[in-house]
């Protein structure tokens, strides 16, 4: 049963995700990397022996927020870097690079929680789920949705070097 309200949830989630940003490629970016995060969390539970059960699957929904909630932090800062005038390649590496500290820091906390429900029978698959799924997907999110914005709204390395030759 709970699984026959997730399409309509993440439909939704889109919508809002369209509305707060107001393009479909901001929210497309932000949906591309929920898929990635199955390696991360794919390798936990292979590594963990831990079966991808009930438990799991809230974990993974879990994730899935999680992440969505870190690619929106980072496209909202690339859009401040716009608007305050940089160019977009400068922008979209300075939000990169402005947001590893706040993104790795709320995923380090979360895995850390997550460490006493390591040795509870019920809990472990969920912790894995999280924890591997979100150390792995922190990574990623800091190099794909960059990469991503930057082949959708075709930025590129000239865009820098146009900055600096009207300085």
């Amino acid at each position: 049963k709970l699984m026959a309200k997730v399409p309509h949830t993440f439909v939704l989630m889109l919508l809002i995700t369209v509305m707060l940003f107001n393009t479909f490629r901001h929210a497309f970016i932000v949906f591309m990397g929920l898929p990635l995060a199955l390696i991360g969390v794919s390798s936990g539970l292979l590594f963990s022996g831990q079966p991808f059960g009930f438990m799991a699957t809230l974990g993974f929904l879990s994730l899935a927020g999680m992440l969505i909630k870190n690619e929106i932090v980072l496209l909202d800062q690339i859009n401040l870097e716009l608007k305050s005038g940089k160019s977009p390649f400068p922008s979209v590496i300075d939000a990169a690079a402005s947001r590893v500290r706040p993104v790795t820091m709320a995923a380090f906390t979360t895995v850390l929680g997550m460490v006493p429900l390591l040795w509870d029978p019920f809990f472990a698959a969920m912790a894995v789920t999280i924890m591997a799924g979100l150390s792995f997907a922190t990574v990623l999110t800091l190099i794909v949705v960059p990469v991503l914005y930057s082949i959708l709204f075709r930025v590129s390395v000239s865009d820098a070097s146009k900055e600096n030759d009207h300085a």
